[in-house]
């Protein structure tokens, strides 16, 4: 049976005496404060870094969506390097008429092997890029939109007659031809490239089994007319089975 005894406190404890610590004050010196003095400096200093460029970033996207004003117009380059393009925003998603199409890009070339010319069959560079990132959990920037963004760029400078309708036309065009032929340099073709041409290829999207909407699922075509590779085609390493020195 616990004593209680004036001079030495409750369960036999003197007074003044520093009795077993309480494990709820053990647990209570927790995070930051657990760590000694020096630690304590470094992760104050590291969260406050991370604070401050989390606080930048939001206010760099947030200047990047909002409508023009007097700091996205004086800043408007340092925005657009920050933002662009790991983190556009894109707001196609809260669409209300989402697109239904599947667009693929294919390409075609000329080849001359031996004194004789042949053309090869249409190979599809888009589903090369769907394969790449199919089962990857990490694809990269270049598979998931390089090419769709081209193909992008080029038809909006460009009409459905494929006539220049801007001044940025012409680079649209170079554009699209050099990674086509990066990516034909990837196929052993058996020659070289002397002309190269593209289209695209649109699918509408079936609906779905519970859906009475009947939509065209027939490919259809535009076809590009054909390029004359040169050598400001060629990026530097690519040749497209060219001999060194005549890719200069």
């Amino acid at each position: 049976m616990e004593s209680y005894d004036g001079q030495r406190g409750r369960a036999g404890h003197a007074v003044g005496e520093r009795g077993p610590e309480d494990p709820g004050r053990t647990l209570e010196r927790g995070g930051l404060a657990a760590l000694s003095l020096p630690y304590q400096v470094a992760g104050a200093l590291a969260l406050a870094v991370v604070g401050l460029v989390a606080c930048f970033h939001v206010g760099m996207v947030f200047l990047h969506v909002a409508p023009s004003n007097t700091l996205s117009k004086q800043h408007g380059e340092t925005i657009d390097a920050w933002v662009m393009p790991e983190f556009e925003q894109n707001w196609k998603l809260f669409a209300p008429n989402p697109l239904q199409q599947n667009v693929a890009v294919q390409v075609r070339a000329e080849m001359s092997a031996e004194g004789t010319r042949r053309v090869t069959p249409w190979i599809d560079l888009t589903a090369e890029d769907a394969a790449a990132i199919r089962g990857n959990p990490f694809p990269s920037h270049v598979q998931q939109n390089e090419l769709r963004r081209a193909w992008d760029f080029y038809a909006n400078q460009h009409g459905d007659d494929d006539r220049a309708s801007s001044l940025r036309a012409g680079l649209s065009e170079r554009y699209i031809r050099r990674i086509a032929l990066m990516r034909l340099d990837h196929h052993d073709l058996g020659g070289r490239v002397e002309r190269i041409q593209v289209r695209s290829s649109t699918t509408g999207v079936a609906a779905p089994p519970w859906s009475r909407e009947k939509n065209d699922t027939r490919p259809y075509y535009r076809m590009l007319p054909w390029w004359t590779v040169t050598a400001a085609d060629l990026a530097g390493g690519v040749t497209v089975g060219r001999a060194p020195e005549e890719a200069r």
